[in-house]
């Protein structure tokens, strides 16, 4: 019932795909037209990519078995520091990562032959391992992060100072689009942790904005069983396993569909989330024989009102007695 519907990990083109069986016809549509669009990326687009590839695991040292002189690879080396001084849970840690589960345990088991990390049984659920530094994994940990620093202040000092600041400019719009193929967007059960936890965050950004605050109890209902197929769907933008997003679809039959509590955290605003959100609640609404999709909004949220437009959405005259709404929206899906 419940599935991804964005990016499969380690896979920079985002598709649609369901976990819960057959893909319908058209979220096979959808497929088939994106894995289309990537075979008809230019031959010199992709080996302008490859060629970017080598360059940086060359430069980074990521060929070498030894990784900063350290004896350990940059896998290892990389897994020992995301375990960070609070310690994390093996799970979450490969989610976030992206690895494969063998893989993962031949890096942690080397790790903890080395007297770096201890591994744990997690404390609420015995059948899933946390990790926890040692002190000499934290020692190491330090010292990693003194190493990369004079490495990367070692190649930026080889770079002409004139040049300098494009590189930079460069190196920081080349990881934000990295990180946005990062996202990941499930449907989620309304009851699951992560859409608790982002529905929370909603309320508290728009209690935080609104002139007056907000209480979602004077607002237009959105509680679980409104939003639980066939009555309707969540889904969750999660980044490296953080939940990030979110946003419902209410169906209504043949009546218009209802687009509820988009949200999207401020750390990740300006990646496309809140479009990729659209986009799949789209999708999904498409998929349940959903004509017009409308939405409302208050006049506070600026860039929300600027992403629906953007979207495709038009304004409309009130459609609802929404208490916090000064805009009301909708648009008709092709």
């Amino acid at each position: 019932m419940y599935g991804q519907i964005s990016p499969l990990k380690r896979c920079t083109f985002p598709y649609l795909r369901w976990w819960g069986g057959a893909a319908s016809p058209a979220l096979a549509a959808v497929l088939w037209l994106y894995l289309t669009m990537v075979r008809e990326i230019p031959p010199d687009d992709v080996a302008l990519v490859r060629r970017f590839n080598r360059t940086v695991t060359e430069r980074i040292g990521a060929l070498e078995e030894s990784f900063l002189g350290r004896d350990r690879p940059l896998g290892a080396s990389r897994l020992l520091w995301e375990v960070g001084e609070d310690g994390a849970d093996l799970h979450e840690l490969r989610d976030r990562l992206g690895l494969d589960s063998g893989y993962a345990s031949r890096l942690v088991r080397r790790l903890e032959r080395e007297g770096l990390v201890a591994v744990e049984a997690h404390p609420d659920d015995r059948r899933r391992r946390r990790l926890r530094l040692t002190a000499a994994g934290l020692a190491e940990v330090r010292e990693l992060d003194r190493l990369s620093d004079l490495a990367a202040a070692e190649m930026l000092g080889g770079v002409p100072a004139g040049r300098r600041g494009r590189l930079l400019a460069a190196v920081a719009e080349v990881e934000r689009s990295l990180r946005a193929a990062l996202m990941d967007i499930d449907v989620k059960d309304p009851r699951h942790p992560d859409v608790v936890r982002c529905f929370a965050r909603y309320a508290e950004e728009l209690d935080a904005r609104f002139d007056g605050g907000f209480d979602a109890g004077k607002s237009i209902s959105a509680d679980p069983e409104e939003l639980t197929p066939p009555a309707g769907y969540c889904v969750v933008a999660r980044l490296r396993g953080v939940p990030v997003g979110c946003g419902a679809l209410k169906l209504h039959g043949t009546a218009p569909a209802e687009l509820k509590r988009m949200w999207v955290d401020p750390s990740t605003r300006g990646l496309g989330v809140g479009l990729r959100l659209l986009e799949s609640l789209e999708a999904l609404a498409r998929e349940s024989g959903v004509r017009v999709l409308r939405l409302e909004t208050n006049h506070a949220l600026g860039e929300a009102i600027e992403l629906y437009r953007g979207a495709g959405f038009a304004e409309v005259a009130p459609f609802n007695d929404e208490p916090y709404a000064h805009h009301w929206f909708e648009k008709v899906l092709s």
